[in-house]
């Protein structure tokens, strides 16, 4: 069992042939309406990839709140544990997509600032029980502590959106999957530009287990007991790279979870990362039947 604890959001996307600039208006194409949220992205990979998954989460009480519910119970996602908040909006996304698949994203939160450690106590027992615990940063700190704390299994943790952690924290964490830029902030250094780089900032990162970094379409990056694995990227004509962070977030949980070591995981993660990015969306990662 994978149980993640996040945020659930709807995202409005809107495709543009480049991407404003500060004050600058674009026109762009036609504008999708779709289920998103780095928690519920991530569990939705991981369900679809056939492992069983569970959400702890918030929604709205407003018109959204379907669109989400429905998402998440459509790819096999246990939703027991999912909150509706009375008085309250569901969280949105509106992203910008260029060409290519470079995308900028704004979040309100709405409902999943309401997530708090009672609704991480509720599912202790679900927590306790779970192969996997999977979090990310777009609620609470207070709410990740508390699911770290809860999980009886191995944790990994997305540091996604960018932010200094506590070392406390980072000590709990089994793997810790950030991307390039959330290294960077994680370690107060530049943004690293090759994967050696890379390999250099996560092996002096203190506290996790394990660091798995992500680098886009040069793969990723494992880090364990101070070695550094590097797992190339297969070449895709990407489309919308919005949810790719969260897909293989949701692939590389599903492999742990199955037993796989940390690096047959992360190329596992790769693979199933790289095909979402060609399909539009932020849940558009491929089922396991597609990829046999």
């Amino acid at each position: 069992m994978i149980v993640v604890v996040g945020s659930c959001n709807v995202d409005f996307v809107v495709p543009v042939a480049s991407l404003p600039g500060p004050g600058e208006t674009v026109l762009g194409g036609d504008h999708l309406r779709m289920p998103g949220g780095k928690g519920a992205n991530q569990s939705v990979a991981a369900a679809k990839l056939g492992s069983p998954v569970a959400f702890v989460g918030c929604v709205g009480d407003d018109a959204l709140a379907p669109t989400i519910v429905s998402a998440l119970d459509g790819a096999g996602v246990d939703t027991s544990w999912l909150r509706r908040v009375p008085d309250a909006p569901s969280g949105i996304a509106l992203i910008t997509v260029a060409e290519g698949g470079e995308n900028t994203i704004a979040v309100s939160p709405g409902a999943n600032a309401r997530l708090g450690p009672d609704d991480v106590s509720a599912a202790a027992s679900l927590l306790s029980g779970a192969e996997v615990t999977l979090v990310q940063l777009e609620i609470s700190l207070e709410t990740v502590a508390a699911a770290v704390r809860a999980a009886g299994g191995r944790v990994v943790l997305n540091p996604a959106p960018a932010r200094s952690l506590p070392a406390d924290l980072l000590a709990e964490v089994d793997v810790l999957v950030p991307n390039r830029s959330e290294l960077a902030v994680l370690t107060d250094a530049a943004e690293p530009s090759t994967p050696d780089e890379a390999a250099a900032l996560a092996a002096g990162l203190a506290g996790p287990g394990a660091v798995v970094v992500t680098l886009g379409a040069d793969g990723a990056l494992v880090v364990e007991n101070g070695e550094p694995t590097h797992v190339p990227a297969h070449e895709v004509e990407a489309v919308d790279a919005t949810g790719a962070g969260d897909a293989f977030c949701g692939a590389l949980a599903d492999a742990l979870a199955r037993g796989d070591s940390l690096v047959t995981a992360t190329e596992w993660a790769v693979r199933v990362a790289g095909i979402s990015t060609t399909r539009w969306g932020a849940q558009s990662s491929p089922t396991r039947a597609e990829l046999s």
